[in-house]
């Protein structure tokens, strides 16, 4: 394997948390807590969340496309930087609460695997593409549900 698609695989699976051999995915979702916590400790800046997002799905495009084609499996189960970039776009804007980063945590997991229209649709788009955006989609939905649930929670306590 050359020195490229090292990079891409190191990247693709996340520091290889894709590797964990039971439910990747999974800790993939977790691992991304590993940018979520620093970002809001240190910066709570939603510019620099912002474009860490951008910054992981354009990565995660490129890396995810290329370990696809040297794996030559179309959807690598050790590719989990689309479940970084999902649980990240889950959480964007949300205000911190350990409520809302657990419940954010289990609705993108569970949007994760459901797939909902488009998502399940993006997964048809070729290469990285298709890895990244039906998790980029479902991170949206998990966004715009734990952001209604917290207004009508708000409204209602």
């Amino acid at each position: 394997m050359n020195f490229v698609s090292q990079i891409a695989r190191l990247i693709a699976s996340f520091f290889y948390v894709g590797y964990i051999p039971l439910v990747p995915g999974t800790f993939g979702s977790l691992a991304a807590f590993a940018i979520y916590f620093p970002l809001h400790y240190y910066t709570n800046d939603w510019r620099i969340y912002g474009f860490c997002i951008i910054l992981v799905v354009a990565l995660g495009i490129w890396a995810s496309h290329v370990a696809q084609k040297d794996s030559k499996i179309l959807d690598p189960s050790f590719v989990v930087i689309d479940e970084v970039a999902g649980q990240l776009i889950t959480l964007f804007l949300i205000p911190f609460s350990w409520y809302a980063v657990v419940s954010g945590f289990f609705l993108f997991r569970i949007l994760d695997i459901l797939k909902p229209q488009p998502a399940r649709k993006a997964e048809d788009l070729p290469g990285g593409w298709g890895i990244m955006m039906d998790d980029v989609i479902a991170g949206v939905y998990g966004n715009i549900i734990l952001s209604v649930a917290i207004f009508i929670l708000h409204r209602i306590l």
